[in-house]
């Protein structure tokens, strides 16, 4: 049987050069990082040089640069970090009606790492608000600006939505918080999904603090980045150690560190070629599904998205049984993030996008990668079709 995996979103093969890199820190250059040794220096160098590897890709200095176990991780230090340092500092300004909780922003189609913090948050007390978004998951600026009060401290939009692909405003983002506030408001991204496929110029990007995860773009599995912009006021939300500036404690994953810079520097270099390999295929897929798949919604902008994402409702099916035969023909995809494929709930990104509970069910996404081939978008387009009618005849009701 024919084995096509067409879920890259979800994870992606260590590259063969990150498997390489990684293989002396295993058992040959062992040491701990913290220890006076020479096993321990020549640990910590390693660690250092891929700091600086990881600065030079997203043009920052190596300070600026922390390592953790995952997007996650990285996505919770970054929001609770910044919230725990500023709740208990004076105002930005003053406020006629003062509270003893700051003001945070999000997005309602944020990946779980990021919403759910922002939903604790709120549970503790803190005023949260969720940004709505468009028919296509691009954030509302208008609301935005408008939401930005006295004691707005945090704005976290993603750089590009794991499900549908669409690509967010960062940089008007950005500008719209240098402009319409009187008071430093901190800006973080979750970029997890875009390393192979967008630039990372934080200074571009006009972000304060940016995430990523190892095994998004070819490399290891366990291990993050979070970058914070120098003089960024951010607490830790873990204990134990000096490690990482004392935000992130614990043995540093040396091996996990180094092949996590050299895929991220190995991704950066191939940006444009992917960029176009990808796009072509997704493109095919995208076409060919809409042409021989009626009464299909592609989710998403349109233009505006990742090269790497084609998501779509189904209208009368199940997600779930769309998967389990598309496995049984070999085919791998997801019905959204792999974070939530567990629950039976539609998925909150096409919730927040105006799609009915109904339709969402019905929603799949074909995720393409450095391996995608012409052939295996051939064998997709040719077995779903016959997937849909068969569901779809198997339950005329939905």
């Amino acid at each position: 049987m024919k084995k096509v995996y067409l879920d890259y979103a979800a994870t992606t093969p260590v590259r063969p050069e990150v498997v390489k890199a990684m293989e002396p820190y295993w058992s040959l250059k062992f040491g701990n990082p913290s220890s006076l040794h020479s096993w321990g220096k020549e640990a910590r160098e390693a660690v250092e040089e891929a700091r600086e590897e990881v600065a030079k890709v997203l043009n920052c200095t190596p300070e600026e640069i922390i390592f953790t176990g995952t997007t996650t991780t990285s996505d919770n230090l970054a929001i609770l970090g910044v919230v725990n340092a500023l709740s208990h500092s004076p105002p930005p300004q003053p406020d006629p009606h003062p509270t003893t909780h700051p003001h945070l922003i999000t997005s309602q189609i944020e990946h779980h790492s990021v919403l759910d913090t922002f939903k604790y948050l709120e549970k503790q007390g803190h005023k949260v608000t969720f940004l709505p978004v468009d028919e296509y998951g691009v954030v509302d600026l208008n609301v935005l600006e408008k939401s930005i009060t006295p004691k707005t401290i945090l704005v976290s939009v993603m750089y590009a939505n794991n499900e549908v692909g669409t690509i967010q405003p960062l940089e008007e983002i950005g500008n719209i918080l240098k402009t319409v506030s009187d008071h430093k408001v901190y800006f973080h991204t979750d970029a997890a999904a875009v390393a192979e496929y967008l630039a990372l110029d934080v200074q571009k990007l006009g972000v304060d603090l940016l995430t990523l995860g190892s095994h998004k773009f070819g490399g290891p599995k366990g291990v993050g980045i979070l970058y914070i912009k120098k003089g960024t006021k951010i607490s830790p939300i873990t204990f134990g150690g000096h490690h990482e500036r004392g935000l992130w404690p614990g043995t540093e994953a040396v091996p996990l560190i180094v092949g996590m810079a050299t895929a991220l520097e190995s991704a950066q270099l191939k940006v444009k070629s992917e960029k176009l390999k990808v796009t072509k295929l997704r493109d095919k897929l995208i076409n060919g599904v809409l042409k021989s798949v009626p009464e299909t919604i592609l989710t998403g902008h349109p233009s505006k998205r990742l090269p790497d994402i084609a998501s779509f409702c189904f209208k009368g099916v199940e997600g779930e049984a769309i998967l389990l035969r598309l496995d049984a023909e070999g085919i791998a995809a997801s019905s959204g993030s792999a974070c939530t494929s567990g629950t039976l709930e539609p998925s909150h990104v096409l919730l927040a996008m105006g799609i009915p509970p109904e339709i969402a069910h019905g929603s799949i996404r074909f995720s393409l990668g450095r391996g995608t081939t012409e052939e295996e978008i051939d064998y997709v387009l040719e077995k779903l079709p016959k997937i849909i009618r068969e569901i779809r005849a198997m339950a005329p009701k939905l």
